[in-house]
């Protein structure tokens, strides 16, 4: 069977990348990494690695984690500083420590001492957009006890209120990337700068294995943009690929995860989107919102292919 490769739609950037490791006779695995590692270094992106939007403090954090599905090896990286390849890292971490998540100042060790290129990643443009949300709230003024109760308030404001909103888009986004090569193993991967002001040591879905990223040779894979801690409560990814376990069509699998999430009591509830594939290869996406789409590649494609997400709609979000 030919190998196939879907991801978030920010992800159209490093698919073709992953096509061709496959083609090549290349490792599901080797091919998530790779298309992964051009997004983290794509400077039009501010949700995933160099260019990324930074926390409170304007310092950029990086999340990012790989899951093997051969094996269910996985490795995960949260709250990285100063190195740009998160996913490269995630890697290492699955492969030479006996852990499966590292974070902050570990995650940056670990980096320099693996080599590890060190970089800033905060570009002008992105320092622009965070200084004229901060300068509004106009922090500065306020004494030390009071600007971090005005962190935690903002914070809060950014996950639901448009006027936080980049582009038109929700101040949080991820890339996804799900790939089964000719062998039939499938494996994921995910990295975020995460959520834009957010408090500084936020640690979203993205590095936590069953939360944001999942992926089983015998059922299939799932990963999750969106509000990680939504995803986090309910182990969404996770429950993707056990929903296939018991039966069901990658479809119905996904439907079935997003409505679990009406089960939460969160005063910050918002988007999320899931992007998933079985173990015979068929990709599905879905979403809480209108108008969003994923992207697909198999080898037999001569161009990557933007898809509909099938929209299923939360009772709490109306």
């Amino acid at each position: 069977m030919p190998g196939v490769v879907i991801a978030s739609a920010n992800g159209i950037v490093g698919i073709e990348a992953a096509v061709r490791l496959l083609q090549m006779g290349g490792t599901a695995l080797d091919a998530v990494l790779a298309s992964t590692r051009l997004v983290e270094a794509n400077p039009d992106d501010h949700t995933v690695g160099f260019s990324g939007l930074p926390n409170m403090l304007g310092e950029v954090e990086l999340d990012a984690s790989v899951m093997d599905g051969k094996g269910l090896r996985a490795g995960g990286v949260g709250a990285l500083i100063g190195f740009q390849d998160a996913v490269d890292l995630a890697r290492r971490v699955m492969d030479d420590l006996p852990h499966s998540l590292i974070t902050g100042a570990g995650a940056a060790r670990f980096a320099a001492e693996i080599g590890l290129d060190p970089r800033d990643l905060l570009t002008p443009e992105a320092e622009a957009i965070w200084r004229r949300r901060i300068d509004a709230e106009r922090l500065e003024q306020v004494g030390r006890s009071a600007y971090f109760s005005r962190i935690s308030e903002i914070v809060g404001r950014s996950a639901s209120n448009a006027d936080f909103a980049v582009d038109g888009e929700p101040p949080h986004g991820t890339v996804n990337f799900i790939a089964r090569d000719r062998a039939g193993n499938i494996a994921c991967a995910v990295s975020t700068s995460g959520w834009a002001w957010k408090y500084p040591g936020r640690i979203g879905d993205s590095p936590v294995i069953g939360a944001g990223n999942y992926a089983d040779n015998r059922w299939g894979a799932a990963a999750c943009t969106g509000r990680g801690e939504m995803a986090q409560r309910c182990c969404t990814a996770h429950s993707v690929v056990t929903f296939m376990r018991f039966g069901m069509s990658i479809d119905r699998a996904l439907e079935t995860a997003m409505r679990d999430l009406n089960a939460l009591d969160d005063p910050y509830l918002s988007e999320m989107n899931i992007v998933g594939m079985d173990r015979d290869g068929n990709p599905a996406a879905v979403s809480t919102a209108e108008g969003k789409s994923y992207v697909v590649m198999s080898e037999d494609m001569s161009e990557p292919e933007l898809r509909p997400r099938t929209v299923v709609r939360l009772d709490k979000l109306g």
